[in-house]
């Protein structure tokens, strides 16, 4: 069976902001759970769920496995460490890197995992191993589990839509604001999310909030540098006008 391959960066990494956000990790993981961690897999899924965790707002902050399955930018890490085997029956994916991850940080006491379920499903959830979450999540699986919905699929994620954009500008895309940025992707023309984001990073500003503002100034106010010509919001509307009424009719036909 063959290893898994490594590939030079395209472009490397100009350097960090001097205010960029950070993700807080016990020092006692770089002291007693680090030098003891083996394979590749188990260390990416416990550093990225630091991360993760920490822009849950809900207590505990536990993730749940369907939602780090569904995470564009832990697949695509994951997916450098699957070994291509032979036969079909021999290969991994990004999704057994995943569990062989989960597995290996529960094992060493990394996380914790519970099962739980509401009235249409049943999940996976895993927290930070500590006293505080190891009771509340008790707490949690006792009681009737209200679970959120997962992110996007990665395939939402990957290409040039406001998914990647976000993933590449900001940070990778959580629950929370998944349902705004779908908003917006409907309300406003591809090419107006596309500078939005251009704007705000060239001013530091990378930021949804500062994203959406700028957005909605030019809805209010309209653009000062579209060049003359056909108006690409009205084409926009017309689009998403001729694909309802597209839909109406294939509703009503019997």
């Amino acid at each position: 069976m063959s290893g898994p391959t490594t590939s030079r960066p395209s472009e490397p990494l100009a350097g960090f902001a001097n205010s960029g956000l950070a993700t807080a990790v016990p020092n006692q993981f770089f002291a007693r759970v680090l030098p003891q961690i083996e394979a590749p897999e188990e260390l990416v899924v416990s550093v990225y769920f630091f991360f993760a965790q920490q822009h849950k707002r809900r207590s505990p902050r536990y993730v749940t496995k369907r939602e780090l399955a569904a995470d564009a930018t832990l697949a695509r890490t994951l997916s450098h460490f699957v070994a291509q085997g032979p036969s079909p029956e021999s290969r991994q994916t990004a999704e057994d890197a995943l569990e062989r991850g989960l597995d290996l940080a529960v094992w060493r006491g990394t996380l914790l995992r519970a099962r739980a379920g509401s009235s249409s499903r049943e999940e996976e959830l895993y927290v930070v191993n500590t006293p505080a979450n190891r009771r509340a999540l008790e707490d949690l699986t006792a009681g009737d589990l209200h679970l959120d919905e997962s992110l996007p699929p990665a395939a939402n994620a990957n290409g040039s839509g406001i998914f990647a954009l976000y993933e590449q500008n900001i940070r990778p895309v959580s629950s929370l604001i998944a349902d705004e940025l779908k908003e917006a992707e409907q309300r406003y023309p591809e090419n107006w999310i596309r500078d939005a984001f251009r704007e705000a990073v060239s001013l530091n500003r990378a930021n949804w909030r500062y994203i959406e503002s700028i957005l909605r100034r030019w809805e209010a106010e309209g653009r000062q540098d579209e060049k003359p010509g056909r108006d690409p919001q009205v084409e926009w509307l017309e689009r998403r006008y001729r694909e309802g009424k597209r839909r109406l009719n294939s509703r009503s036909d019997p």
